[in-house]
C-alpha cells in the first residue's frame, strides 16, 4: 500500500547567519499511512519547523525526494499540494484585519484559486468547519478581538475548511487552556476516527503526543534518533539525552498510554511536572 506521505533520506541545509550557526537535516527517512495519526517530537532547533516546510513544498530538499499520495513532491504546484495539504500554524497572526468567517473561506482558496468570490458550497464547508472547532458563534467577530485560544481554533477552522488529506498541527494546545486542550484532544480524534484524516502533529507536550498518536519521530539537530510507537520512543534515557534533562516517563491512570514528567533537580521529593 502507498504511503500518504513518504519522506526518503532528505537533505536540507540553512547556512550560517551572523550568530545563528549553520543546520543541516541529514538523511531524515520516514513513512505516513493514509488514517494514521504520527507525531514530530523534539527539543528547539531540533528540525521540526523545517520538517513542516519541507512536507508543504516551502523548502525543497537538498537531497532525497518526498512523495505525497505516490506523486513526487517537487512535481507538484503549490495549489495542488494546499489541497492535499493543510497546515495549522503555531503563531497566530496579529493585526489581520479579517473577520473569523473570513479568515476560515481562506481555506477554499487551493480550491479555485482564480475565483474572486466564495460559493454556496464554500460557506457551508466553512460553517461546518466552525462548528467543528467550536466557534461557529463568533464567525462575525474581528480575530483583533479573539483571546489566543479563540484565535488557535479559528485557525484550526481554517485548516479543516481546506478538506485536505493530511492536516499538519504545529503546537495545536499552545494556546489554548486546559477544557480546550481537552476538546481539541478530542476532535483530532474524532477527525481521524469519522472523516478518517491522516494528523501529523508536531508538539512539546509529548503526554499529549503519546496519547493521541500511533507512532513518534523523536528529532534532535536534524537527525531522527528514534521512530516507532510511542512506548518505544518515550524511553527515559533516550529522551534524557535528547532534552538533556531528567525525566519520568509513568503510565497514564486512566488511558494507560505513557505520560512523561520532568524530575526538578533540588526539589523536594523529586518533584515532577508533567510535559
Amino acid at each position: 500500500m502507498t504511503p500518504l506521505l513518504d519522506v526518503r533520506g532528505v537533505h536540507f541545509a540553512y547556512a550560517a547567519r551572523g550568530r545563528s550557526p549553520a543546520f543541516a537535516i541529514r538523511d531524515l527517512s520516514f513513512a505516513i499511512e493514509s488514517g494514521e495519526i504520527f507525531g514530530v517530537i523534539g527539543p528547539n532547533a531540533s528540525g521540526k519547523t523545517t520538517l513542516i516546510r519541507l512536507i508543504t513544498r516551502v523548502l525543497a530538499p537538498t537531497a532525497g525526494e518526498i512523495r505525497l499520495g505516490g506523486q513526487p513532491l517537487a512535481r507538484l504546484t503549490r495549489a495542488a499540494v494546499a489541497r492535499e495539504v493543510a497546515v495549522v500554524p503555531q503563531d497566530v497572526p496579529q493585526g489581520f484585519p479579517y473577520t473569523v468567517e473570513e479568515l476560515v473561506l481562506m481555506g477554499r482558496f487551493p480550491h479555485a484559486p482564480g475565483r474572486f468570490f466564495e460559493s454556496d458550497a464554500d460557506v457551508r464547508a466553512a460553517r461546518e468547519a466552525m462548528a467543528a472547532s467550536g466557534i461557529l458563534e463568533l464567525r462575525g467577530e474581528p480575530l483583533d478581538r479573539l483571546s489566543g485560544g479563540e484565535r488557535q481554533r479559528a485557525m484550526l477552522a481554517r485548516a479543516l475548511c481546506q478538506r485536505a488529506s493530511l492536516l499538519v498541527l504545529d503546537e495545536p494546545t499552545a494556546h489554548l487552556d486546559l477544557r480546550y486542550q481537552a476538546e481539541c484532544a478530542g476532535l483530532l480524534r474524532r477527525l481521524n476516527r469519522d472523516a478518517g484524516l491522516t494528523i501529523v502533529l508536531i508538539s512539546h507536550d509529548l503526554s499529549l503526543a503519546a496519547e493521541l498518536c500511533g507512532r513518534l519521530l523523536l528529532m534532535r539537530a536534524g537527525d531522527a534518533v528514534a521512530i516507532g510507537p510511542a512506548e518505544a520512543v518515550l524511553e527515559e534515557s533516550a529522551l534524557g539525552a535528547v532534552y538533556g534533562c531528567r525525566v519520568v516517563v509513568d503510565k497514564h491512570p486512566v488511558s494507560g498510554r505513557p505520560s512523561v514528567q520532568i524530575a526538578w533537580p533540588g526539589a523536594e521529593g523529586g518533584g515532577r511536572i508533567t510535559s
